[in-house]
């Protein structure tokens, strides 16, 4: 049995970091369908979510396409890791935008009151980080 589900899935392109993201994503959604049972449109509108998903995964699961799933793949993976290193830096960082020109600005946490410099218009201002 395992040999000739090996032989089907020969040349497919098999599981990924973007599948099992999108599957927790069926799940999640299956949830929010059971606890919005009272409200009939949202529990509706979530459970046909959860099948387009789950189609998606099972759909990219079995393509033979490869090279568009890598690509797929390669962007998820390139999105989540800005969003990691984001995560990341706010524990260390505190982020400010500069009141004359809203660019944003990044200072070490824990320092108290700073006087932070806008290094695209030069303006000088206070801050507690």
């Amino acid at each position: 049995m395992r040999e000739k589900f090996n032989k089907f899935m020969y040349g497919r392109y098999g599981n990924d970091e973007l599948n099992q993201f999108l599957f927790k994503l069926v799940i999640g959604s299956l949830i929010i369908s059971l606890f919005t049972k009272g409200v009939r449109y949202i529990s509706d509108i979530f459970y046909y979510i959860s099948i387009c998903l789950a189609f998606s995964v099972y759909f990219r699961m079995f393509s033979k396409n490869l090279s568009k799933r890598y690509k797929e793949r390669d962007s998820f993976l390139q999105y989540s890791s800005k969003f990691k290193t984001k995560q990341s830096q706010k524990k260390l960082y505190a982020f400010f935008k500069c009141p004359s020109c809203k660019q944003k600005v990044r200072v070490p946490k824990g320092k108290g009151k700073i006087s932070i410099h806008c290094p695209k218009c030069n303006v000088d201002f206070i801050k507690k980080s």
